[in-house]
């Protein structure tokens, strides 16, 4: 193992740590000027989670101890994740070991760990959100298979650092199959990371919410963990998304280091780009009511399959 692959592995994983507050922060902030309010600062994410470390933790009296591992096992789910993602460079030591396929197994666990908490404690709420998210999972997970699936019959491989070394070395054109994944995985994003029109992250009505359910009983250094995951579960999703879509700029082993710096503030470009059309989104669409998600992630899945089925039939 090179110093460059370590050292490249080391800054994604840190680079995801530390920027996934500041991308949700952009998006709320984004959101706020689309909707002529006051714009929360960038830092208000990081704010929360420093407060909540800082608080004295609450626990209910029959929580068992799954209740008490969910927060350290999802939080470590989300940062593996990050490690198999090329955000900044190709040569990742950790994809030796784990695809993309790894990388929906991964996201899956975690979905299974909260959705578990959330009924530990035995609440109606909790038991509610619980079933919703699993509602939401069943349904993404195969959305967002058949997304990979299209990347990988494109680039002959379901390893994505080499999905996006294969992406950037290709002319610059419109590609119908991928323009349909594109669409199939934004739909899949929303859905996966409780933002508009499939939840609202902003809420607390009981009869709307499903990813803020699952986290009522939590409080203290364990919310600030399971708040952290959240937003690095997001994070995760927009460099999937730059990866399969977008991968110009990611540094490759031939480039060494000079490739790695200038690949920062590249990611982060594309990073502001996708926080600002996620916003936009969101401003721009209605919320659901509940029953309606699973038809939401039905168009994603039809999306996808056909974006499989113009690659097929017509090569492109």
């Amino acid at each position: 193992m090179s110093i460059l692959a370590t050292l490249t592995q080391i800054l994604a994983i840190v680079v995801a740590l530390l920027a996934a507050p500041a991308f949700l922060g952009w998006i709320n902030q984004c959101r706020a000027w689309l909707q002529n309010r006051r714009a929360p600062s960038v830092l208000q994410p990081y704010r929360g989670i420093h407060k909540l470390f800082h608080k004295e933790i609450v626990l209910a009296a029959n929580a068992s101890p799954l209740f008490r591992a969910a927060p350290y096992i999802v939080f470590g789910m989300m940062t593996l994740a990050a490690a198999i993602i090329p955000s900044l460079g190709t040569k990742l030591p950790f994809t030796i070991a784990a695809d993309s396929i790894a990388l929906v197994g991964l996201l899956a666990t975690a979905r299974v760990f909260v959705s578990l908490a959330a009924m530990d404690v035995g609440t109606a709420f909790g038991t509610l959100g619980a079933r919703r998210e699993m509602m939401v999972g069943f349904l993404a997970e195969p959305a967002l298979l058949m997304v990979i699936f299209v990347a990988a019959l494109v680039s002959h491989t379901t390893s994505l650092p080499l999905i996006a070394e294969r992406q950037s070395q290709e002319t610059l054109a419109l590609y119908p199959s991928l323009a349909f994944t594109a669409v199939a995985f934004t739909l899949v994003l929303l859905a996966e990371n409780a933002r508009i029109p499939v939840d609202n992250p902003a809420t607390h009505l009981e009869l709307t919410m499903i990813h803020e359910a699952t986290l009522l009983e939590y409080s203290a250094h364990h919310l600030a963990l399971m708040e952290w995951a959240a937003a690095l579960k997001l994070f995760n999703y927009a460099c999937v998304g730059i990866t399969l879509f977008v991968p110009f700029g990611v540094a490759t082993e031939a480039q060494g280091p000079t490739g790695l710096l200038l690949a920062l503030p590249l990611l982060a470009g594309k990073l502001l780009v996708a926080g600002a059309a996620l916003a936009v989104l969101e401003t721009v669409s209605a919320k659901l009511r509940v029953f309606r998600a699973p038809e939401f992630l039905a168009t994603a899945f039809l999306f996808a399959v056909l974006g499989m089925l113009v690659h097929l039939l017509l090569g492109a």
